[in-house]
C-alpha cells in the first residue's frame, strides 16, 4: 500500500470506482422510447400535412422534414408511404370512449350505429378507410376490426347485466357493419341511417338474413 501523499504509478491499474463517470444530468431516452417518439412524430407530421389539404405535399421526404427525422428512418419503419398512411389511418380511426349507455340493448346499439354511419360516411372517414385498406399489410385492417369487437363486447358486457340476452359480435359485423362498409365505400349516396336500423330490429328479433 503507498504512502499517503504518495504519487500512484502511470500504469497502475484503476480501480472500478476510478473509472465510473459521473452520470449526465439530463435522462437520455432508451432504446424503447426512441422509436416510440419518433413513430409520434411523424404520425403528427402526417396528420398536420393532410390538414393543409395538398395532397402533392404528402411525400415521404416533407413527412421526414417535418417530423425532423430522415427518409431512411421512414422507410426502415413503414416502408413506403401507403403503409405509413395505413398506419396513422389506423390509429385516428381507434375510438376514444366506450359506447354510450343508454339503459338498453336496443339504444345502445341504435345510437351507435347512428354515429357510426354519420362518421364513416363523412369524406375524411372514406379517406381513412382507403388508406387503412391502401397498405401493403393486413394488420391495419385487422386492427380497426378489433376496434370494432371491443365497442361491441363492451355493449354486450352491459346488456347481460341488465339480464338481456345480446346478439354475437360475429352476427354483429356480418349483418349490420359489413353491409353497411359497402355502401359507404362502393356506392355514390350516403347510406340512410333508417336502412341499417331495420338490419338492426332483424338481429334482435331473430329474424334470418335476407336473401
Amino acid at each position: 500500500m503507498p504512502a499517503i501523499g504518495a504519487t500512484l504509478p502511470t500504469n497502475a491499474p484503476r480501480s472500478r470506482s476510478m473509472s465510473i463517470r459521473a452520470a449526465p444530468s439530463e435522462a437520455v431516452a432508451s432504446p424503447v422510447e426512441k422509436p416510440c417518439r419518433s413513430r409520434a412524430a411523424v404520425h403528427r407530421a402526417v396528420r398536420e400535412l393532410q390538414a393543409k389539404g395538398e395532397p402533392g405535399e404528402l411525400t415521404v421526404p416533407a413527412v421526414a422534414a417535418h417530423a425532423g427525422v430522415t427518409p431512411s428512418t421512414i422507410y426502415r419503419r413503414w416502408g413506403s408511404l401507403a403503409q405509413l398512411l395505413s398506419d396513422v389511418a389506423a390509429e385516428k380511426l381507434r375510438p376514444d370512449s366506450d359506447p354510450e349507455d343508454t339503459g338498453s340493448l336496443r339504444g345502445d346499439l341504435r345510437i351507435w350505429l347512428e354515429q357510426y354511419v354519420e362518421e364513416m360516411s363523412s369524406q375524411p372517414d372514406r379517406a381513412m378507410v382507403r388508406d387503412v385498406l391502401g397498405g401493403n399489410h393486413p394488420e391495419n385492417a385487422a386492427l380497426c376490426s378489433t376496434y370494432l369487437r371491443r365497442q361491441f363486447e363492451s355493449i354486450q358486457a352491459r346488456a347481460l347485466a341488465r339480464g338481456e340476452t345480446p346478439p354475437s359480435t360475429d352476427i354483429l359485423l356480418d349483418r349490420i357493419v359489413a353491409p353497411m362498409i359497402y355502401r359507404i365505400m362502393f356506392t355514390s349516396s350516403v347510406p340512410e341511417t333508417e336502412y341499417f336500423w331495420r338490419l338492426l330490429d332483424d338481429v334482435l328479433e331473430g329474424k334470418p338474413a335476407a336473401k
